[in-house]
């Protein structure tokens, strides 16, 4: 995949002078006091705007924040906190710009104030009128703001959005920051020039959500583990029963099919061979491990049992590429967290290059600490999920088409 890089253009001097106008994805959460609660997406847009400001550009920084409504603003839909917090790190004040768009029909833009090595931030983009359904308006108007465009958010490169899609149409040049280049060599790395074997694991509540993504993988993986409620769905299509536990019968062809066209190519989803089960959910009901052969009609099954975790995790040492969206029980409970633990640990002890991404997926990795030995990490959520599905993610698709000319 070409794109233009932020850290080429810098390099080569290019930067120095310009007006740059960088998307980051600053939505962090907050609470009912406004208050940032995690700040993580902050600090991982500090790299491309030190190195816009170190290359001597007027920078304007800005992202959406909470679910605003177009053309109405809120004191709650404000990036107020969001600047402070970002004057902390950098060690410098954020001025906060609002009304930065015209909001009547007409091309003309007021150029925002900004001078060389100096940096603004852009008021909450999605109260802008048609940004959400990137209107060509709105577009060039964001376009004549800035001589360098560049998109640092990943966690927004699937939606064609005004300040993600519509400003890189008409931008003099639009460009991938760090963040964004980061996340197209991981998935390069383990999806388009993937080192073998390449194992994937897509566990989740429901095989009708991932489906699209199970489908595209049984194509390319060697193992395809599975976990939670969608493993449930691949025992009853083994003809296992799972008791009152999570699944979805009705997509249990679906399910047989995955199986059949990874058996196919010699590749396999490995079935649970045991599981831990209670009978509530709840966190202090007793646990109990069984052979998946022998669950009972009144069984919940919360977690793949030792026996499973332990032959997944064998797998997952031998793999030279490995791809993680999913926990495989309720790991948020102790008595059933063993098998998420166990995966957790194998990918930390492989020497595969491994790729995670998604919310659940980020909680487990923080709980048992293994942060510096997964390969990437992305922050992507649904942008990552699409491109499990094989889908081109908008931002990369024009990113691209601006660096062929």
């Amino acid at each position: 995949m070409n794109v233009i890089r932020f850290s080429d253009l810098c390099a080569s001097g290019q930067v120095r002078g310009k007006r740059v106008f960088i998307r980051a994805d600053l939505n962090v959460p907050q609470d009912d006091h406004g208050a940032i609660t995690e700040d993580t997406r902050i600090r991982a847009s500090v790299p491309c705007i030190q190195m816009a400001l170190d290359a001597g550009a007027a920078v304007m920084v800005t992202s959406h924040l909470g679910r605003p409504t177009e053309g109405a603003f809120k004191p709650e839909d404000s990036l107020m906190p969001v600047a402070k917090r970002l004057g902390e790190l950098l060690g410098r004040e954020v001025p906060l710009v609002a009304n930065w768009v015209n909001s009547d029909d007409s091309a003309s833009v007021t150029p925002i104030q900004v001078a060389s090595g100096q940096l603004v931030m852009l008021e909450n983009c999605r109260v802008n009128v048609g940004e959400k359904k990137n209107t060509p308006e709105l577009a060039r108007k964001l376009a004549a703001l800035c001589d360098i465009f560049v998109n640092d958010a990943f966690g927004t490169a699937h939606r064609a959005e005004g300040t993600t899609y519509g400003i890189a149409q008409f931008a003099p040049i639009a460009c991938a920051g760090p963040l964004l280049s980061a996340e197209i060599d991981a998935i390069q790395k383990a999806l388009a020039h993937p080192k073998r074997p390449l194992a994937a694991i897509v566990a989740g509540s429901k095989v009708s959500t991932k489906l699209t993504i199970l489908k595209t993988l049984a194509d390319k993986v060697d193992q395809l583990i599975v976990g939670g409620g969608i493993a449930n769905t691949f025992m009853l299509a083994a003809g296992l029963k799972i008791g009152k536990s999570l699944a979805e019968p009705d997509l249990v062809l679906e399910a047989k099919a995955v199986i059949a066209a990874m058996k196919a190519r010699g590749a396999e989803v490995p079935i649970h061979t045991d599981v831990v089960c209670a009978k509530t959910f709840a966190a202090d009901t007793p646990a109990t491990v069984k052979k998946a052969t022998e669950v009972a009609d009144d069984d919940l099954i919360l977690d793949i049992g030792p026996e499973t975790a332990a032959k997944l995790a064998e797998q997952l040492k031998a793999a030279g590429t490995i791809v993680w969206n999913g926990p495989v029980g309720v790991f948020e409970f102790a008595a059933f967290e063993n098998g998420t633990k166990a995966i957790a640990h194998a990918i930390a002890n492989s020497s595969a290059f491994s790729i995670a991404g998604g919310g659940d997926t980020l909680a487990a990795i923080a709980k048992y600490g293994i942060e510096k030995q997964v390969g990437y990490i992305s922050t992507g959520g649904g942008a990552f999920l699409e491109v499990l599905e094989g889908k081109t993610l908008p931002a990369f698709e024009i990113l691209t088409k601006r660096s062929a000319g």
